[in-house]
């Protein structure tokens, strides 16, 4: 399997993925995708195998509104592997080899909204425990997490301001389905 980063002739293949692992929710997250991939300093990478985009990863620019300035950090979302693909490890690549070039790049932090399970194991933390205030109330706190780089310093806390696509597509938290 190699890991690379997008080009525009994989982007009908990541369509598919997103809306493959996402089941009903995929073509939102695929929109979602679509429109960050166009925000500024967008790392988007994917897993192919026999010529098959088989996942995908996307970090995007968001700011980090901490009380000396503010930071520009990257935000993992979405990340999507086929569905016959689950549970082969191809989800972790993605991400161990996203974060290992934010590291080399500078990025100081790494935010998420994920399960603390999954993400846990590869050393993402719960960022309200680390001083880091979530971009909206209907983030369950131990789905709000952190993967801190070298470039980091402790002065780097505040709250987290999503970029605009992610309000744009309604992707902040989660929605009650009852209200």
């Amino acid at each position: 399997m190699e890991i690379r980063e997008e080009t525009a002739g994989d982007h009908e293949a990541v369509r598919s993925v997103h809306e493959l692992a996402f089941g009903d929710s995929g073509p939102k997250v695929a929109d979602l995708n679509d429109a960050l991939r166009e925000t500024r300093d967008a790392l988007s990478l994917v897993a192919v195998d026999d010529g098959q985009v088989v996942g995908h990863v996307m970090f995007t620019s968001s700011l980090l509104d901490a009380p000396r300035e503010l930071v520009r950090v990257p935000v993992l979302s979405p990340v999507g592997v086929l569905p016959e693909r689950h549970g082969q490890g191809i989800g972790s690549a993605l991400i161990r080899r996203g974060l290992e070039i934010l590291d080399e790049r500078g990025e100081p932090l790494v935010f998420l909204e994920g399960h603390p399970g999954f993400y846990a194991k590869l050393g993402f933390k719960a960022a309200g425990e680390l001083g880091f205030r979530k971009p909206s109330l209907r983030i369950p706190d131990v789905a709000f997490q952190v993967y801190l780089l070298a470039a980091y310093q402790d002065w780097m806390t505040g709250t987290l301001v999503y970029s605009q696509a992610f309000w744009d597509h309604d992707s902040v938290g989660l929605r009650d389905p009852d209200a």
